[in-house]
């Protein structure tokens, strides 16, 4: 019996309606950019595995410094203790974070990062002796799967039927350059009717809402706006961090700094669960007190795995190398190539990339996970690709490791698409 039979009896996965969609593919092997199934195809990774195996998988250089990490101090609890790993990725994150940002807190994954990131600014205010309950955040973003990441999404279909139980949170469109005004209006009337806590945004791209990416001077009269009010702002940068952008971080190109950041995915090259809530020192001692209830109570079991903390500074070290950096410029022009081939194709409305970042949106109607967008990701298997399309939004997001030739079959699958009636309709 196959690995994707046997999951049938027992697993119940993620974003999948298991009555229309009860077959998965059973993954044995990966390396590099390619992961293989057990038949034996190989597959060419074209979104990182959820933007997470930026420098490849089973990278030998991240696998050798856990497997020495693992020999020596597996895991212990956070709280009491300390340990060097999680010191010393601490001290690598603040050499590459904005120069804001103060005082790490480690979680477990992107969600928790911005559900400590929500608490943390709603208790600020309420250590202060303020009651800042309303959040901003913008149209159609998604932030995580737990209540407080939830309630600051905006994507109805993870969030419909838990809608009622939110926290207050108030949302503005998105800045396109054209609207900046308005935006900017809308958001001074919330800051004059409701006492907000946050402004939570994903720097320059809203991932899950397909890769839309919005004008930066619009984001940062909002950040300005947000400060002038003691609002923090809060970066979640847990899908643009380490690389994608074509900086460290989207907030690297951003001249006004968020207060908090929120980390996952990449940080640990997708080796291990992890992430990380940084913080302004402004922030921190709002919870400096001899008053015990005053600090921040809140812990993960698994907070600051020396193991997770040791992927985490190998995936570092090997995000500033040279070869890395010439990688992820490599391709940005790769991207750049392919997007003049395809870009006045009649079946593509529009297209748009950022750093290692590129999408496309089919002009056609479709339901973010029907039975149309099933058939897309199906043709992109049986081409070798590996791409899940978010509605009528195909994007391309590999590993920087990935070589031209791979590139290709993602690109080729793609074009080939595109000229294919009978899929696409």
């Amino acid at each position: 019996m196959t690995i994707a039979d046997r999951d049938k009896k027992y697993l119940w996965h993620p974003l999948t309606q298991h009555k229309t969609h009860p077959d998965m593919l059973g993954i044995t092997r990966a390396e590099g950019a390619v992961f293989i199934d057990e038949s034996g195809n190989e597959y060419v990774d074209g979104i990182a595995s959820w933007y997470t195996c930026v420098y490849g998988h089973c990278n030998p250089h991240i696998i050798s410094r856990v497997q020495e990490q693992m020999q020596q101090l597996d895991h212990v609890i956070f709280s009491g203790l300390t340990h060097e790993p999680a010191v010393r990725l601490s001290e690598m994150l603040m050499e590459i974070l904005p120069d804001n940002q103060a005082k790490i807190f480690f979680s477990d994954n992107g969600s928790t990062s911005v559900e400590v990131a929500v608490k943390m600014a709603l208790q600020y205010h309420f250590n202060r002796g303020q009651k800042r309950n309303t959040l901003v955040a913008f149209e159609n973003g998604f932030h995580g799967d737990t209540f407080g990441a939830m309630s600051v999404s905006g994507l109805s279909v993870y969030n419909g039927p838990f809608e009622d139980l939110f926290l207050e949170v108030e949302r503005l469109p998105l800045p396109t350059g054209e609207n900046n005004e308005e935006v900017l209006k809308r958001f001074e009337q919330i800051l004059k009717n409701k006492q907000v806590s946050s402004f939570i945004f994903e720097p320059l791209v809203q991932g899950a809402a397909g890769m839309i990416m919005y004008d930066k001077d619009g984001l940062e009269a909002l950040m300005s706006m947000a400060k002038e009010h003691g609002v923090i702002t809060i970066a979640d940068e847990v899908m643009t961090g380490f690389g994608k952008t074509g900086t460290n971080f989207a907030s690297d190109q951003l001249e006004v700094k968020p207060d908090m950041i929120c980390l996952s995915k990449a940080l640990t090259a997708g080796l291990l669960p992890m992430a990380a809530t940084s913080c302004t020192r402004e922030i921190y001692e709002a919870f400096y007190d001899d008053e015990i209830g005053r600090g921040f109570f809140h812990g993960h079991t698994y907070t600051a795995n020396p193991l997770a903390c040791t992927a985490a500074m190998a995936g570092i070290e090997l995000l500033l190398s040279a070869e890395m950096q010439a990688h992820i410029k490599r391709i940005e022009a790769l991207h750049r190539e392919f997007d003049q081939k395809i870009r006045n194709n009649p079946r593509v409305k529009q297209t748009r990339q950022l750093g290692v970042i590129y999408a496309l949106d089919l002009d056609v109607e479709m339901e973010r996970y029907g039975d149309l967008r099933k058939r897309l990701y199906e043709y992109f298997l049986s081409k070798g690709a590996f791409l899940r399309p978010l509605g009528n939004t195909i994007y391309i997001l590999a590993p920087y490791v990935t070589t031209n030739d791979q590139m290709n079959i993602l690109y080729d699958a793609v074009e080939s698409l595109l000229e294919e009636v009978a899929v696409v309709g």
